[in-house]
């Protein structure tokens, strides 16, 4: 069954389309990076699957319930956003087990094994207003994972990150992907894009223009590397292409 599915998603402010016609499935067990330029819609589809904004058209169907007004669909989803607001006052312990009664979880239920590989275990005392910006990721990357999500969105995740924290929480990724999960990423960093994606989303102007695994882009021109591929590869497409959809 498909985990995620966007049909004819479309989403204006004023007279500017952030998003239109959107078409796409993933399905379990996937990774998907959603890349693009800059105001290309990528925001916007995160914002309007998380029930943030309400789509102007389309529609939005997550794990088989079609989205609406009622915000339980998102108990499925764990998000990381690129930049994490916490309550000031709080502990990372207050966080953690004001997070836990919000999501009503049992004794033994979450998962902590990015908690210790990220060795988020020594912050619990410290206040989140004493946290530096990566430690504040570690903090949001435990709370994504934390609770056992069968569909994981992040957002630019590793931004912040020291590289063996990011490398540790790539790895998460990929575990979560072995278990059945189907993972959304933005990332503007293209060895993150070749190593861990199934598939590559690319956004441009609000449309979809492709959704494509990363080999075929590189089959595609002729470059082994995604970053060589990808200008390549968007040079060729014809203004309203839509591939691999």
């Amino acid at each position: 069954m498909d985990r995620i599915i966007f049909e004819g998603l479309g989403k204006r402010y004023g007279r500017q389309w952030a998003l239109r016609g959107v078409n796409a499935r993933f399905v379990p067990g996937e990774v998907v990076m959603v890349i693009g330029p800059n105001g290309s819609g990528k925001t916007t589809l995160i914002k309007c699957l998380l029930g943030l904004v309400r789509a102007t058209e389309g529609a939005i169907t997550v794990n088989g319930t079609a989205v609406s007004s009622d915000p339980a669909y998102r108990a499925a989803i764990g998000y990381m956003p690129q930049l994490a607001e916490f309550p000031k006052e709080l502990t990372v312990e207050q966080l953690l087990r004001m997070m836990n009664d919000i999501r009503g979880a049992r004794t033994g239920s979450t998962d902590e094994r990015l908690f210790a590989e990220l060795g988020v275990e020594s912050l619990l005392d410290k206040r989140v207003s004493a946290l530096s910006g990566g430690m504040r990721q570690k903090v949001s990357a435990v709370l994504a994972f934390r609770y056992r999500p069968n569909i994981l969105v992040l957002d630019e995740p590793t931004a912040g990150l020291d590289p063996v924290s990011a490398g540790r929480l790539l790895d998460a990724v990929l575990r979560a992907r072995r278990e059945g999960a189907t993972v959304l990423i933005t990332s503007h960093i293209m060895e993150e894009v070749q190593r861990l994606g199934d598939r590559v989303a690319y956004l441009q102007d609000g449309r979809l223009r492709f959704t494509l695994a990363p080999e075929t882009i590189t089959s595609a021109t002729g470059e082994s590397a995604l970053s060589q591929a990808l200008p390549k590869y968007i040079s060729q497409l014809a203004p309203h292409d839509v591939e691999g959809l």
